[in-house]
């Protein structure tokens, strides 16, 4: 049984050994790191509702989901999108990419509207300042880019080979009214206020599906730029673009490396403090922390979380947090120990006074990080309020129940019975109480 008690210890030892060591660095690269530690894009944007209101909480969720979709056609992973005060949206994109694509794809609404008809008015242009003949729209709205699917895509016609855009109408008895309606007849599409196309309808249409061809589509660059903005979908208001930054891939290298070496210092700093303080227990903690840093990239590559260097300083603090829970409980079963228990008692009711403790001081510092994820505001805190508040469960899961584990059987096992190998003075422990 003492033999078969160590082997469990040291079964579970290699375990959490071999694990780490076999797929750790995989597991790592498969975690997306924010920009802050890969370089990219920072956007800020003004949401232009009227006369400055808050948003209401629908229309937060459909900005949301339409600047995701809008990301999505840029074909970055892992964007954070997040919105500050009452009427503002951060964007995050991590990554190397055409910044200035992003920008507009993300900013710029592709309104498409269709009308009945035209009207040739003189405008001044605003580049050259001279007099210009240009469509506006005049008559009835027959539909927007609103009334669209978002499987636009740029074709070619199989006959002329010209460029065009084949799009299709969420509800097809809308179509089909319009071409019945305008059969034989112009109609007027506008893009972004300015004339696209002005084709004559020569059948009705009865499935809901169309092209857009000429105007300013004459490049397959321009006609796959159109299906994407339409595909994005239509923004509640439109952004006006308030600030912009960008961390180079070299920079946020930088900050990454640099993080990660003083975070690894710490760590080794600490394993060295625990074996010297409480040598065998010690070694044990240390194990159970190897298990933390395991189970917490495991956590946030299922969960997707996006690291940044503020979550990864909350996982650092994990690391302290988790020791701090040993100390506690190995302080506890020292005392017992000093008063006369043996050692199997001692850790027993050790643990057990301990807990209340434990789960006291990590309960507040939860209750802290929850606060600052709802209230926090900007993408970093948040940020760093998910990982503290990860690291606290898992460094529970770990000081509580993997270290508690293993420090039972590796007692059980009677294998070494002196107490200077568990932090306490010289001698022969006491014998187990029956």
């Amino acid at each position: 049984m003492k033999w078969g008690r160590f082997m469990a210890f040291l079964l579970m030892a290699v375990i959490i050994l071999g694990v780490t060591v076999g797929t750790a660095g995989r597991l790592w690269k498969s975690i997306p790191l924010g920009l802050d530690l890969q370089g990219g894009f920072n956007i800020l944007y003004q949401v232009q509702t009227p006369h400055n209101r808050a948003l209401t909480a629908s229309e937060k969720q459909a900005l949301v989901k339409a600047v995701e979709l809008r990301v999505d056609t840029i074909g970055v992973s892992s964007p954070e999108i997040d919105l500050e005060g009452h009427n503002q949206i951060r964007v995050q994109l991590a990554g190397t990419f055409n910044q200035q694509t992003a920008a507009n794809v993300i900013g710029e609404t592709a309104q498409l509207k269709i009308y009945s008809g035209g009207k040739v008015v003189t405008q001044k242009d605003k580049a050259t300042g001279k007099k210009v003949q240009v469509m506006v729209p005049s008559g009835k709205l027959l539909a927007t880019g609103a009334d669209l699917k978002s499987n636009a895509q740029a074709q070619q016609d199989p006959t002329t080979g010209q460029n065009e855009v084949a799009i299709s109408f969420k509800d097809p008895k809308l179509w089909q009214n319009i071409t019945t309606k305008y059969l034989n007849k112009q109609i007027y599409v506008f893009l972004n206020g300015t004339l696209l196309t002005d084709p004559t309808i020569d059948s009705k249409m009865y499935n809901g599906n169309s092209v857009i061809s000429g105007g300013t589509l004459t490049t397959v660059q321009a006609c796959q730029d159109l299906a994407k903005e339409l595909n994005a979908g239509a923004l509640p208001y439109p952004l006006k673009k308030q600030s912009e930054s960008s961390v180079g891939p070299t920079l946020g290298q930088a900050s990454l490396r640099a993080t990660l070496w003083a975070g690894m210092i710490a760590v080794i700093l600490i394993f060295i403090f625990m074996m010297l303080v409480y040598r065998m227990a010690g070694l044990i903690a240390d194990l159970a922390l190897i298990g933390y840093g395991y189970l917490t990239l495991v956590i946030f590559d299922g969960l997707h979380v996006v690291l940044t260097l503020p979550g990864l300083a909350a996982l650092i603090l994990g690391v302290g947090m988790a020791v701090d829970a040993n100390i506690i409980a190995y302080e506890r079963i020292k005392d017992e120990m000093r008063n006369g228990r043996s050692l199997k008692s001692a850790v027993k009711i050790g643990n057990k006074n301990a807990l209340r403790t434990i789960l006291d001081s990590n309960a507040t510092t939860f209750i802290a990080g929850a606060v600052m994820y709802f209230l926090g505001g900007q993408g970093d805190i948040r940020g760093f309020a998910v990982a503290l508040m990860i690291s606290i469960i898992v460094s529970l899961l770990t000081a509580v129940l993997l270290s508690r584990l293993m420090f039972f059987s590796f007692v059980n096992s009677n294998i070494l019975r002196r107490p200077w190998w568990f932090g306490i003075g010289k001698g022969v422990l006491k014998k187990d109480e029956a």
